[in-house]
């Protein structure tokens, strides 16, 4: 903290300072939801566990904590995807965005997730992230021949909490359309919406296509689908 040369005069602080301490306190509001008693973020937890790195990390191999964490995780996405698997009517490529669901509302019951900024970085309007997610959900759902399923965001520059965001979209799509061009169309769709009705400024989204729909549901006319993974 600058200290004035005036004894007389009150201490200056200087922006960057103010800026920092309020990054500090979005920071520590959005942790005290969520982490373990080891002192490890439950999100952090968790992306480890869905991308994979947990041998990386010698910590999540002997942490007690975090091993519960991640076996409560891997437990509820195998009872989802049982239930829907004795679910008479349920394809098998519909499973995957149905557990995809079920462990966003899980997330959305522990945290409603971070802060995101809305307008310009010098205003000071948020949305959680949890409420930003579903109005993207339901604008990826709008699309033909799409399904969303998981949608994840965050800061693209994760030392600037303030700036623009990633989106991360997972999506089932029909093949009317060649996967790049539903990959493109998602995108645009998500750019929209996220300018126009949310407000938030978009760095970049990824959108992962993780089933294939069939025919029947690609038009609309029945709930089914089937389980040709995609990507684009």
């Amino acid at each position: 903290m600058a200290m004035s040369a005036n004894p007389d005069r009150p201490e200056e602080i200087r922006p960057e300072e103010i800026r920092s301490q309020e990054n500090r306190l979005e920071e520590s509001r959005y942790e005290e939801e969520e982490r373990l008693a080891c002192g490890r973020l439950l999100s952090g937890v968790w992306d480890a566990g869905d991308a994979g790195r947990t041998a990386d990390d010698p910590h999540l191999l002997t942490c007690p904590h975090c091993s519960a964490a991640l076996a409560e995780l891997t437990g509820l996405g195998d009872a989802v995807r049982r239930t829907c698997a004795e679910e008479p009517g349920v394809p098998e490529a519909a499973t995957a965005a149905i557990t995809a669901r079920v462990m966003d509302l899980v997330r959305l019951e522990l945290r409603p997730g971070r802060p995101l900024p809305l307008g310009e970085p010098e205003e000071d309007h948020w949305i959680v992230e949890a409420a930003a997610a579903r109005l993207l959900r339901a604008a990826v759902d709008a699309l033909p021949g799409v399904r969303a399923g998981s949608c994840r965001i965050a800061p693209l520059d994760p030392a600037d909490p303030t700036g623009p965001v990633r989106v991360r979209v997972e999506v089932a799509a029909s093949l009317d359309r060649s996967l790049p061009d539903v990959a493109d169309a998602v995108r645009t769709r998500i750019a929209a919406v996220a300018d126009q009705d949310i407000g938030i400024r978009l760095g970049a989204a990824d959108v992962l296509v993780v089933d294939i729909l069939d025919d029947e549901y690609g038009d609309g006319d029945d709930d089914q689908s089937h389980g040709r993974g995609g990507a684009a």
